[in-house]
């Protein structure tokens, strides 16, 4: 995947894919609730974004490991992952 970067707000770079993506829009909580909290509402947002497989695919290349990426949870990203 190319990892071309753009400058958000703050300053620091964001995958190409974040300018499409819905998160962009919406707070980090939402994304990175506290344990024992649902995701579906994640979930259910990350299904009507563009930048959904993108998102998905830059969380499995570094290692993501908290949170909601791609619209799935960690344990999902996990199952994902090759078994060494």
């Amino acid at each position: 995947m190319s990892m071309n970067t753009t400058t958000t707000a703050t300053g620091t770079a964001a995958p190409a894919w974040y300018d499409l993506a819905l998160c962009a829009q919406t707070g980090p909580g939402f994304f990175f609730p506290e344990p024992g909290s649902s995701l579906r509402d994640a979930k259910r947002l990350c299904g009507a974004c563009e930048g959904r497989v993108a998102c998905l695919e830059y969380a499995l290349a570094n290692d993501e490991r908290f949170g909601v990426w791609g619209g799935l949870s960690e344990a999902e990203r996990l199952a994902l992952r090759p078994r060494r």
